[in-house]
């Protein structure tokens, strides 16, 4: 088989994880790779090939570099800023849900949005991303004038940082933009719109491309994969190929797996141990794992507001996996551990 054939039948999952004084040795003398060019460096490989089930292979870096070198090159290379924000380092998106039926417990009218908003930013966020659309499982979708209600005036209220809108619908992409928003975050990967992706691609804006299988209605009936990382990969590899073929420039685009969205626990549990791997589309890539039902779960807590603990766990994986963007909606305490999270891998500077 060709290396080109490999490459594209095979997707590649970062192991043997180092930072600080180790990564920095390893990376000197040949032994490791850097992860997205962060501060988290690789020294192996997972081959994970999948056809009517999965086959998993550890390789060392040389025979990866040989087989795959373009995927090698972007799972190592350096990223550019995303929507201006620098992505050397770990970067907070705020959740402010401009709903009454959010699974978290939606922000409400405008007023108590943008005052949450303002919350955020002040605690520490650098992105705030708004929704006037719940996405729970189960929920129904509102029209693109409830929409557009809920989410301009917040939009038009924050500054300082990015505003993403949260939407699946080009109309209200068109307006958030116009009104001041920097970035689309699409829970269906510009597939939930006919015009979504000629709207972005005309914009200057970047773009969040979230995995969901099925929608907010379906996506928790019985989901299924041969292996959840893996065919995620591949459809958001042909997401990111869709945006490229119609002019958005690939440091423009962020990849999310959608933790949650159509997935089971074992599924959500699989996305976070092989976040890496996303790496290989050569995006920024962003967990949103905050407070999610899986957490209850597996933790124990039914109430989303206690799902803090687990949601700090969850963003420590992701962290350790090289994730530049997580999105979250306690931003005080998800700052705090990323600067404890950054002090103990390379003792500089903290936040």
């Amino acid at each position: 088989m060709s290396p080109g054939a490999a490459a594209r039948r095979a997707v590649l999952n970062p192991a043997g994880f180092l930072t600080g004084a180790a990564a920095a040795a390893a990376l000197a003398d040949g032994g490791a790779a850097s992860l997205a060019g962060g501060r988290v460096a690789f020294s192996t490989v997972e081959e994970i090939r999948a056809a009517a089930k999965p086959a998993f292979r550890l390789i060392d870096l040389a025979e990866a570099s040989r087989r795959f070198s373009r995927r090698m090159a972007l799972l190592s290379g350096e990223r550019m800023p995303f929507a201006g924000v620098e992505i050397d380092r770990p970067r907070i998106v705020a959740v402010v849900n401009a709903t009454p039926d959010s699974f978290s417990g939606g922000d409400g009218d405008p007023p108590r949005a943008i005052d949450r908003a303002h919350e955020l930013v002040e605690a520490g966020a650098d992105i705030v991303d708004i929704g006037g659309e719940s996405t729970r499982p189960g929920a129904e979708p509102v029209s693109v004038s409830q929409e557009l209600r809920r989410v301009l005036p917040v939009i038009e209220a924050v500054s300082g940082v990015p505003v993403s809108v949260d939407t699946r619908r080009a109309e209200v992409m068109r307006q958030a933009l116009a009104a001041g928003a920097a970035i689309v975050n699409d829970v269906s990967a510009l597939t939930g719109d006919p015009e979504s992706l000629e709207t972005v691609a005309a914009s200057r804006a970047s773009v969040i491309l979230m995995h969901m299988q099925g929608d907010p209605r379906t996506m928790q009936l019985a989901p299924a994969y041969r292996l959840a990382s893996f065919d995620i990969f591949r459809w958001l590899e042909r997401r990111v190929a869709a945006c490229l073929a119609a002019g958005i420039e690939r440091d423009r685009i962020a990849v999310d797996p959608g933790i949650g969205f159509g997935k089971s626990d074992d599924h959500n549990v699989e996305l976070l141990d092989r976040a890496g791997s996303f790496h290989g589309l050569g995006c920024a890539v962003m967990i949103g794992a905050s407070r999610k039902s899986f957490i209850g779960r597996i933790a124990g807590a039914a109430n989303p507001r206690g799902r803090v603990p687990g949601t700090i766990m969850a963003t420590a994986i992701a962290l350790s996996r090289g994730v530049q963007l997580h999105r979250v909606h306690d931003v005080g305490e998800i700052r705090q551990a990323i600067a404890i999270w950054r002090a103990m891998t390379s003792g500089a500077d903290l936040l």
